[in-house]
Order: C-alpha cells, then sequence, then structure tokens
C-alpha cells in the first residue's frame, strides 16, 4: 500500500485493516464473556473510538447500549496533557455496567479523566476497552481490561485516529514516517 500525506507528515501502511478487524474479535468475545449474563452501557470516547465502537457493536450479541462523549487532549501529533470535556454524560450511570471504548490509550491522561467523571455517578462497574494501547507511553496505574492490539509509542492514524481530523477514514492504521525520504 502506498503512503499518504496528511496536513504535512507522510505516514506509511503499519497494521492491516484484516488484522485490526481479527483483533476486534477477540475483544468482541473477550467482552461477550465477561457480560453474559448484564446488560453494559458502552461509552464511546469521540472523535476516535467511533470507527471501533461501530466495528465491536456490530459483534456483539447480548443486549447493551451505547452512547459517547467528547473529551480532547491532543494537538498535532503529541498529547497537550490537559483533557478538555468537550460534551458530557447525559445517561443514567448510577447501577450501571459500563464499558468505556477508546481509539488509543497512551498517556493515560483522558481515560483518567473519565473514569473520574464516571466514579461520581457511581456505576456498578466500570471496564475499559482500547483499540490500540501503546505501554511504553503509559504512565497511570488503571487497568486497560480489554486491548485489541498494543504497539510501540509511534504516531498512528487510520480506523478513527487522526493526524489534525485527517486519517480517520483510512483502511488499518498507519504509522508516521519519521524520516520521509
Amino acid at each position: 500500500m502506498p503512503t499518504v500525506r496528511l496536513h504535512d507528515l507522510e505516514f506509511e501502511p503499519y497494521i492491516s485493516e484484516a488484522e485490526v478487524l481479527a483483533a476486534v474479535d477477540r475483544v468482541a468475545a473477550e467482552i461477550e464473556a465477561h457480560y453474559a449474563d448484564k446488560r453494559p452501557l458502552f461509552i464511546g470516547v469521540l472523535n476516535g473510538a467511533f470507527a471501533f465502537a461501530a466495528e465491536l457493536m456490530k459483534r456483539l450479541t447480548i443486549d447493551c447500549e451505547i452512547t459517547f462523549v467528547k473529551v480532547a487532549s491532543y494537538h498535532g501529533t503529541s498529547s497537550t496533557g490537559t483533557v478538555t470535556d468537550l460534551i458530557g454524560f447525559n445517561e443514567r450511570i448510577e447501577g450501571r455496567h459500563v464499558v468505556v471504548l477508546e481509539d488509543i490509550v497512551d498517556t493515560g491522561n483522558t481515560i483518567v479523566h473519565i473514569l473520574e467523571l464516571l466514579k461520581e455517578r457511581h456505576p456498578a462497574s466500570v471496564r475499559v476497552a482500547s483499540l490500540l494501547f501503546k505501554p511504553e507511553a503509559y504512565k497511570k496505574d488503571v487497568t486497560i481490561d480489554h486491548v485489541a492490539l498494543s504497539i510501540p509509542n509511534y504516531f498512528v492514524v487510520g480506523m478513527g485516529l487522526d493526524h489534525d481530523g485527517l486519517g480517520r477514514n483510512l483502511r488499518g492504521i498507519h504509522r508516521l514516517i519519521q524520516n520521509p525520504q
């Protein structure tokens, strides 16, 4: 597959769409087993998790609901270190089994922020599922319960992940070419 240019940066294919979808299949099976006798509420973190959420929901046969929250923590290719609430929680959370869906967990700042907001609403349980996880970049103690794929600390786009708004529609995952020729 060819490289793609998004704004001022070049990205190369890294993980194929087939590999990503196989990993989503595995996560769906894990979640199905864990919530077989429950009706979880999935909370997708926008904008990036929309693709992961859609693929995951297509694979679930358990009774479940989904809603979304929107937060921001990135500017360009790096985390700002600050998480901003853009659209908050509108669903009843108290007593519910909640699964937070993330596109990528790197530093962990966003997921910790969301979990703090959820804790105030007294859910029965909370688990985290992420399409991608960067263990080298992760700086928190929160368990990421369901990880589709672990990757090195690359800047990646595709399958919902973007570079300043572009690249979310790419099939598969593409990584930044550090020193393009």
